[in-house]
């Protein structure tokens, strides 16, 4: 959720309306080749004009929640499921994702009050268990999502500790669905209360600073009687005090007259004001404001009121604020701003803008910790509160840095390191002493050091400089004939860092490579690097991964008959532009839940939150790119790589009918022998909290389909 010429807006109308009527009608579902079988999708002659062009939607219809929908779900679920089922030795891939996954996981560590949290999975459990430790003393489970559902569906989606460490609060959401329900539990006892908070998506329960209750943002409920499907506007900030029912929880800001406006509200660590974070859809602008809590009677402080950069709380010394921002410097800088002399001719620069960009900023024990992204890379660095540069941190490699985590009173730290062939690993950096400890380091069942990471750079269509890396076991041939999988993203401001992954090992182990590029989009360069593959500019993102792919094949990594293609969410949008661009360069194409009709995204959900990457069929301005790309409306009678085009039914994110409407074009249009079939999941949603025998059934099922379709067999043992 990465152009490289400007086209006119008069050629795009044409290109779009050509490919809009591109030839749909009834006879589509004959298309595809006899011998694949595909279950039928009823074509629904349907024409809208939309700013002039006349736009086919033959598959509207599964949309509707409707028992052909139903039906038809059930057909193309049964069909994909016995194609990935028929692959010979794929229990081969299931055997070995699973010995590699079975190693115990630890989290950073976190503390409030005299006790210390932190979650374990022994290996294979559904979910991660939040253990705490009190006063010192041994660790116990307080609480165990794998006890809430007896399938490992229902998964913690955020805690929050009261200040003291008494009193846990936590979210949980069914299925994947982003909806979240909220529920509190006595430490010291284990016994959970009764307070249950619901109608919650998208924000997190923040305690008062006298651990009376929490702050937290929520919706009415969805009136449309779709909760899977229906939009969400009018979020507001509630607070609700403990051992009172939900309905009589107070209302502490709304924006009636601002629907879209979402609302991220915290405390500050000394308890005097309310910090009220401004949101509008995925913007990654934000407005600030805040209440003073010492005199209720004082109203909300818009500090900054208008939409025109980041802007990230880090902490207080009375009443100077320190914030994170991209304003006039893109890859971010730390400001202190004096709340009694607001003016932004007054905003003093405490860390400057730097060549790197700043991923995160934390106060902690009375210094600012910086991690940096160094080509994509971590860094680490320590500064004193007046920004004057401490030390840097040296790293046990490279890669990447989750963290910092600590407390602005505690004088140390935890970071998390890992790459795509080194696993998590803890550190504790003491200030005092300058140490940096190794807390926490797993036992698994590989030598890291048998693989290798290495990070290339290649060109872009317009001549930009791409970074990616390439992982692969030592010993790797460059003959052009190796298997590989090219997974990205490009877009949102995310960034593509090394992220480990027990399931990559098992795809190194079948002699594969994995290649993750950082397009245009994300933010691993800074906001420009994130603008530069949004709105009109998203060709940036698309002809930076063919770009990838080029260099794969030109450097005789691989070839297009051994190249596959995956990417999830806004990385499913560029899957389903591989497919419709650039067939000829892949083997196989996987769109996981991806955003696939981009004409109507913004109707379902809180996909109209999207519009701030996107833009919006709704303005003239914005229709010609999103038509002259869209993946589904963009599919043409043609010759296709093998494509299996994934989603899951609980999906309120990127709901389903995107994937639904897509696989039903494409198996319609497919002139090749090549497959395309539908994976859905049941039970499950957009990804989070998918619980370990899930994940590794998905891993399994998309290797075992990318190597039949490279022509390849599977092994009798790994």
């Amino acid at each position: 959720m990465t152009m490289t010429s400007r086209i006119s807006t008069l050629s795009l109308l044409t290109l779009g309306l050509t490919l809009a009527l591109g030839g749909c009608n009834s006879k589509d579902s004959t298309n595809a080749k006899a011998e694949l079988a595909y279950p039928a999708s009823e074509v629904k002659p349907l024409v809208e004009e939309l700013h002039g062009v006349k736009v086919e939607d033959p598959y509207r219809w599964l949309e509707e929640n409707s028992p052909a929908t139903e039906d038809w779900v059930k057909r193309q679920q049964a069909f994909g499921d016995k194609y990935l089922a028929d692959i010979p030795n794929k229990q081969v891939v299931v055997d070995r994702i699973t010995e590699l996954w079975n190693f115990e996981k630890v989290g950073a560590p976190f503390e409030h009050g005299d006790n210390r949290f932190v979650f374990r999975n022994d290996g294979l459990q559904s979910q991660n268990v939040l253990y705490v430790s009190e006063n010192g003393g041994a660790e116990r489970v307080l609480l165990d999502p794998n006890k809430l559902s007896a399938d490992g569906t229902v998964a913690l989606s955020g805690v929050s500790v009261s200040g003291d460490g008494k009193t846990l609060a936590f979210g949980v959401s069914k299925s994947g669905s982003d909806w979240q329900e909220w529920a509190f539990i006595d430490v010291a006892s284990g016994r959970k209360l009764g307070d249950s908070l619901k109608w919650i998506k998208f924000s997190r329960a923040e305690w008062a600073h006298d651990n009376s209750g929490v702050y937290y943002s929520r919706y009415d409920a969805p009136k449309g009687g779709d909760i899977l499907s229906d939009v969400n506007y009018n979020q507001k900030v509630y607070f609700h005090r403990l051992g009172e029912s939900q309905d009589k929880d107070t209302l502490v800001y709304e924006r009636p007259d601002n629907p879209e406006w979402g609302f991220s509200a915290s405390v500050s660590d000394d308890g005097d004001f309310l910090l009220i974070s401004i949101s509008v859809g995925t913007d990654s602008r934000n407005r600030f404001f805040y209440k003073p809590l010492k005199d209720r009677s004082l109203k909300v402080v818009e500090l900054m009121g208008e939409l025109e950069a980041e802007y990230q709380f880090l902490g207080n010394e009375g009443p100077v604020f320190f914030f994170k921002t991209d304003l006039d410097a893109p890859k971010g800088r730390v400001i202190a701003v004096d709340t009694r002399k607001p003016a932004k001719a007054n905003w003093q620069t405490v860390i400057p803008e730097s060549d790197d960009p700043i991923a995160a900023v934390s106060i902690i024990g009375g210094h600012l910790v910086v991690s940096y992204l160094h080509d994509v890379l971590g860094k680490l660095s320590v500064f004193n509160m007046d920004g004057s540069k401490r030390e840097e941190v040296k790293l046990p490699g490279l890669g990447k840095i989750a963290g910092p985590f600590g407390k602005p009173t505690k004088p140390y730290f935890y970071y998390v390191f890992n790459s795509y062939v080194q696993p998590e690993t803890i550190y504790k950096y003491d200030l005092d002493k300058g140490s940096n400890e190794l807390f926490s380091a797993p036992k698994v069942s590989f030598n890291p050091d048998d693989y290798a990471s290495e990070q290339v750079f290649y060109t872009s269509k317009d001549g930009t400089r791409i970074p990616m890396i390439l992982s692969y076991k030592k010993g790797l041939k460059k003959d052009g004939n190796n298997p590989t999988l090219l997974y990205a993203y490009g877009g949102f401001s995310i960034s593509m860092t090394p992220r480990f992954s027990p399931a990559t090992i098992a795809w190194l182990d079948m002699g594969g490579i994995y290649a993750v590029p950082a397009l245009r989009g994300g933010s691993e360069y800074g906001e420009e690097w994130h603008k530069a593959g949004m709105f009109g500019k998203k060709q940036n993102v698309f002809d930076d991964y063919y770009a990838a792919a080029e260099y794969l094949i030109s450097e005789k990594y691989t070839q297009s008959s051994k190249l596959g293609a995956y990417g999830r969410s806004n990385g499913g949008l560029l899957m389903g532009a591989a497919v419709t661009q650039r067939p000829e360069l892949f083997a196989a194409v996987l769109p996981a839940v991806g955003v696939l009709d981009m004409l109507r995204f913004h109707k379902f959900t809180i996909g109209w939150a999207w519009t701030a990457e996107y833009g919006s069929a709704d303005n003239a301005a914005d229709f010609p790119y999103l038509l002259a790309y869209s993946p589904y409306h963009n599919v043409k009678a043609q010759q296709y790589p093998a494509t299996m085009v994934m989603t899951a039914d609980h999906d309120d994110r990127v709901v389903p009918l995107h994937s639904f409407k897509f696989g039903a074009m494409l198996q319609a249009r497919q002139q090749g022998d090549a497959p395309v079939i539908m994976r859905i999941e049941s039970k499950a949603g957009h990804g989070a909290g998918k619980p370990t025998s899930m994940q590794i059934a998905e891993f399994a099922d998309i290797y075992a389909f990318l190597w039949q379709n490279f022509g390849l067999t599977l092994p009798q043992k790994l």
